[in-house]
C-alpha cells in the first residue's frame, strides 16, 4: 500500500520539483519547435525541407503533444495570410477582438478546422501517407491520452499539472499571443498591408514567432529575423539541422543592400530593389510622414484647433499599421485629415504613387522604371527637405 502511495504522489521518477518543472519547460520548447519549424515554416510556407526522420519525429510529437492535424493547421494558417484582416481571417483581431483572440482563440482553430472549404483549399502538400489517414487524423485525440499516461507515470498526481501545461502551451502562446498581441501590439521592421507586429525582439519562448510583422513582410522566409539585435531561435535550429544535412533552406528574405551614395540616377537595378524591398521602403516614408503629422499637431495645438487636431491624431495612428485593411470610407477620412497641410497633401498623393508601383500587374518594367525615375525626380522637387532626403535613398536601393 505504501509503495502505491508512493507511486501514485511521486510517479515512477520520484524528482524533485525543479526537475518537474525543467522537464516541462523542455518538452513545451519541443512543441514550439515543431510548430515553427515543422507546421509554420516547412509545411505552410515552404520555406525550408525537412528530412523524412526529422519530419515523422515532429509528427509524432506534435500528435501526442497538441493532437493538431497538419492539413488542418496549414489550412487555417495558409488562410489567415490570404485574408489577413479581412472577413473570412480565421482569428484576426481586427475582425473577432484582442479579447477573444488572445483567450479563445483555440475555439477559433477549431470552429475553422470544421471548414470543409478550407481544409480542401488550403491544404494541399501536406503528409497524407497511411500514418497521417490511419492514425495522426483519425486519432488526433488519442495522442494527448498517451502523453497524459506518461506524465501521471513518470511524475504521478503532480503529472496531471505538467499535461495540463502542455496542453495550454500552444493555445496560449501560438493561437493567442502570436495571432492576438502580434496583431495588435509591438513594433514593426516593415510596413505590410496588415497590422502584423514583432511582439518582442529576441525569439525565444515562442522559436521566434514573435518576430511576427518581418514574417508576414516576407511570408515564404525561412528566417524570421531581420535587424541585428533580433534573436530568432528556430532560425538557430535550422541552420544546425542544415549543418547536419536535415534541412534544407529554399528561401530566405533578401538582404538589403544600397548602392554608392552619389549614383546619378534611377536604372532597372533600383526598380528591382524597390519591389523587393518596399515593406521597409514604406515603413521609411511612414516615419517621414509621421513626423511631419507631429508638426503640424503641434501647430494645431497651439492654435488650439482641437476638432482638426484630435481627427489628425486618429488618421496617424494608422500610418504603417495596416491602413490598407480599412474600409474604403474609412481610408479616404484618414487621407483627407491628412491632407489639411501643403505637405501632408503632397506626401500623401506621393505615397499612393509609390506603392502602385509594385501593385501594377500588368505594366512593362519600362514603364515602371519610368514611373519611378518621375517620381523621384518630383520628390527632388516638392521642396520638402525629408522628401527630397527619401528620393536620394531610394536611388541607391540594388536587387
Amino acid at each position: 500500500m505504501n509503495a502505491l502511495l508512493t507511486f501514485a504522489a511521486g510517479g515512477l521518477m520520484q524528482a524533485p520539483w525543479y526537475v518537474i518543472v525543467i522537464f516541462t519547460l523542455v518538452v513545451t520548447h519541443i512543441t514550439i519547435t515543431g510548430v515553427t519549424i515543422f507546421l509554420h515554416r516547412s509545411q505552410a510556407h515552404r520555406g525550408l525541407d525537412l528530412h523524412p526522420a526529422v519530419m515523422h519525429f515532429y509528427r509524432f510529437w506534435l500528435w501526442l503533444t497538441t493532437g493538431m492535424v497538419t492539413r488542418e493547421w496549414v489550412a487555417i494558417h495558409r488562410k489567415h495570410h490570404a485574408r489577413c484582416e479581412r472577413q473570412g481571417d480565421p482569428h484576426s483581431p481586427m475582425i473577432y477582438g484582442i479579447g477573444r483572440v488572445m483567450f479563445r482563440g483555440a475555439e477559433l482553430y477549431r470552429d475553422e478546422s470544421k471548414n470543409a472549404e478550407t481544409i480542401s483549399k488550403f491544404g494541399h502538400g501536406t503528409p497524407d501517407d497511411w500514418l497521417e489517414r490511419n492514425l495522426y487524423s483519425r486519432h488526433s485525440a488519442l495522442g494527448i491520452l498517451i502523453m497524459l499516461a506518461i506524465d501521471l507515470t513518470l511524475f504521478g498526481a503532480i503529472g496531471l499539472t505538467v499535461w495540463a501545461v502542455q496542453m495550454a502551451w500552444i493555445p496560449f502562446w501560438a493561437a493567442g499571443v502570436v495571432n492576438g498581441i502580434g496583431h495588435y501590439w509591438g513594433y514593426r521592421n516593415f510596413a505590410s498591408p496588415d497590422t502584423s507586429t514583432n511582439v518582442f525582439p529576441w525569439g525565444i519562448v515562442i522559436g521566434g514567432e514573435e518576430l511576427h510583422n518581418n514574417h508576414h513582410a516576407f511570408g515564404t522566409s525561412a528566417k524570421f529575423s531581420s535587424k541585428w539585435y533580433e534573436i530568432d531561435i528556430g532560425w538557430a535550429y535550422i541552420c544546425l539541422l542544415k549543418a547536419l544535412g536535415l534541412a534544407k533552406v529554399k528561401k530566405v528574405a533578401p538582404r538589403l543592400r544600397l548602392e554608392a551614395s552619389g549614383k546619378p540616377g534611377v536604372d532597372l537595378r533600383t526598380l528591382q530593389g524597390v519591389i523587393a524591398h518596399r515593406y521597409e521602403i514604406l515603413a521609411r516614408y511612414t516615419s517621414i510622414m509621421r513626423k511631419a503629422c507631429e508638426l503640424e499637431l503641434e501647430r494645431l495645438r497651439s492654435s488650439r484647433s482641437i476638432q482638426h487636431a484630435s481627427e489628425l491624431e486618429a488618421a496617424a495612428h494608422w500610418l504603417g499599421r495596416g491602413d490598407e485593411t480599412l474600409a474604403p470610407a474609412e481610408r479616404a477620412r484618414i487621407d483627407q485629415a491628412l491632407s489639411r497641410t501643403k505637405a501632408l497633401s503632397t506626401m500623401v498623393q506621393m505615397r499612393h504613387e509609390l506603392t502602385s508601383l509594385w501593385e501594377s500587374s500588368s505594366a512593362s518594367s519600362e514603364q515602371l522604371l519610368h514611373d519611378l525615375q518621375a517620381w523621384c525626380q518630383r520628390a527632388q522637387q516638392s521642396g520638402i527637405a525629408s522628401l527630397e532626403e527619401f528620393a536620394l535613398r531610394l536611388r541607391r536601393y540594388a536587387a
